[in-house]
């Protein structure tokens, strides 16, 4: 009884355990944020609910570049219903390895951490909902698969419960 206790514990804890951005740092291509983030890019998405349904799609253009070691990316998206959004993010490095991303609608500080092919950005972005605003915490996973393709998947929670996603391809042009 007590060992069988014991397994099903064991299997809880690994099970909550989750996947760590050091978990990719071997991968390749290498994700250099001032390599890849520099110059134009174009990204191309699907808004899913927490059904897994599609319910939005958009493409956006991108300028991204680098000063005095800050990055800006002026993200601008087109979203299937003609709807237009601006995001300006600044990323300065943090000094431990990752980067601390602000952007208008982004509350607070995003922390950003890149290993190998990977970053994952961690943020709560204040988004329209009916006459109001909602503040979602995202949990952005990036991964460079060529020298000019990155996957982006990202899970939206609200009080800890998924209430959507996003999957888009950002191309470097």
């Amino acid at each position: 009884m007590i060992k069988t206790v014991v397994v099903v514990l064991s299997f809880v804890i690994v099970a909550c355990t989750g996947v760590s951005v050091e978990d990719y740092s071997r991968n390749q291509p290498a994700l250099v944020l001032e390599e890849f983030f520099d110059g134009k890019l174009t990204a191309h998405g699907v808004v899913k609910n927490r059904s897994g349904k599609v319910i939005r799609y958009f493409n956006a253009d991108i300028l991204a570049y680098w000063r005095d070691g800050v990055g800006v990316l002026e993200e601008d998206f087109v979203f299937d219903d003609g709807e237009e959004q601006r995001r300006v993010w600044t990323l300065k490095p943090d000094g431990a390895g990752g980067y601390i991303g602000t952007a208008g609608d982004v509350v607070g500080e995003g922390q950003a951490r890149v290993a190998g092919n990977s970053m994952f950005l961690d943020y709560v972005l204040r988004i329209p909902y009916g006459d109001g605003t909602i503040d979602l915490r995202i949990d952005d996973r990036m991964y460079l698969v060529s020298p000019t393709v990155l996957i982006n998947e990202s899970s939206m929670t609200k009080f800890g419960f998924e209430v959507g996603r996003l999957l888009l391809v950002i191309e470097k042009r």
